[in-house]
């Protein structure tokens, strides 16, 4: 990425990331009783909590240790709270607004004032707990998403194809060993032809996943033709060298801007991401071009991380596209978002005779919650129509 790109970055991240603290961290101070103890040991506890993530991740890049890992684990935790805490006190001020406006302030608040506060406070503090951790839980919990697809054979030699997808598994300090081992698990039981990632295999560094020795576990995935990849915008942001020649070298192909002859039935294209110029100076090939040097008469299966402008795998006569980045949010109600920006956030659609799926994710980036959707694993059944 450009310096000025990054400094620019990092700059509006900060000024949001220190806005959304100050906002939560004011309207806790005044709820809390007006003792110097209480008020020390809020202030210390607050600032612990708000600078755990960002320490843990600069300790992270000097060494990878235990200090790193719960320094990461309390700042993920603490990003949820930010979310469900900034929410629940903008929803108390707006009430509280209104009912100003309106002369409706009950009698009980008024007269209790510093009592009201703390026992909305603390409201506010135990529905976001419990929102959380159902979140967590949900999080460690995949589904199986099954999709059967018809799709046109042309010269393909096989009647039918049997991929399994997963996206945006982040694999890392918070998705580590054991979520990895269930994934794995999960792909084998399914006894699939093919094996699919397309993208965010790698949550940032690829350190964590080295130094747990993830690659090992990777190995264990069986699949008839391979297991291919194609780069996230994460595997940029950690460095895309170390992450692609990590995955190769533990079984993995990564395909970018390529097009692989899978069993002399199909063509499987992989995109480089979106963002690989803006951090690398890496231009990706059009889709066309990538189609266009593409021999024979063979269904097409692409595989690109972002799922922008999806006129152009049907315009380019791709049979599949699957994509993955968005988590669908990941977090109520940020859901709304990601479906306001992407034509499809998540799941099935149809355009023409192309066929898209944008998977939900299988691990979650920042927070380790999902309130929004479920993860999944995409268990994917293709026939080839004659």
């Amino acid at each position: 990425m450009k310096t000025s790109d990054f400094v620019i970055f990092i700059s509006i991240v900060l000024v949001v990331y220190i806005a959304t603290n100050y906002y939560i961290f004011a309207r806790g101070w005044q709820a809390i009783p007006k003792t110097t103890a209480w008020k020390y040991g809020y202030s210390i506890t607050f600032l612990v909590l708000a600078l755990s993530y960002w320490v843990g991740r600069i300790v992270e890049r000097i060494d990878v240790c235990h200090a790193s890992e719960v320094c990461i684990w309390i700042g993920s935790f603490w990003l949820a709270y930010m979310a469900y805490l900034f929410f629940g006190a903008l929803f108390v001020d707006i009430l509280r607004g209104l009912a100003n406006l309106t002369g409706t302030m009950p009698a009980i608040v008024q007269d209790n004032i510093q009592k009201a506060k703390q026992f909305t406070a603390i409201v506010v503090l135990a529905i976001s707990t419990v929102v959380i951790v159902a979140g967590y839980v949900n999080a460690c919990i995949p589904r199986i998403h099954h999709l059967s697809l018809d799709i046109p054979a042309r010269s393909a030699k096989m009647d039918t194809l049997h991929a399994v997808l997963a996206t945006d598994i982040h694999l890392g300090t918070i998705v580590s060993n054991s979520r990895l081992e269930r994934l794995v698990n999960e792909i084998n039981n399914l006894d699939p032809d093919i094996v699919l990632f397309a993208g965010d295999i790698v949550d940032e560094d690829i350190t964590p996943v080295i130094e747990n020795n993830m690659g090992d576990i990777l190995r264990k995935i069986r699949s008839r033709y391979g297991v291919y990849a194609v780069t996230g915008n994460h595997e940029y942001i950690g460095g895309v060298e170390a992450a692609i020649q990590y995955m190769n070298d533990h079984d993995i192909t990564v395909i970018q801007d390529q097009a692989v002859r899978i069993n002399e039935s199909i063509y499987l294209v992989g995109r480089k991401d979106r963002t690989a110029n803006r951090f690398s100076g890496d231009e990706r090939k059009s889709l066309q071009a990538i189609i266009q040097s593409i021999p024979g008469n063979l269904p097409v299966i692409l595989m690109d991380h972002q799922p922008f402008k999806l006129q152009e795998a049907m315009n380019n006569g791709v049979d599949l596209q699957l994509s993955g980045h968005t988590h669908h949010g990941q977090m109520w109600p940020f859901n709304y978002i990601t479906s306001a920006i992407y034509e499809l956030s998540t799941g099935y659609l149809k355009k023409d005779a192309t066929h898209y799926y944008v998977s939900s994710g299988y691990g979650t980036w920042g927070p380790p919650v999902r309130t929004g959707n479920r993860p999944e694993i995409v268990d994917i059944r293709i026939t080839f129509t004659r």
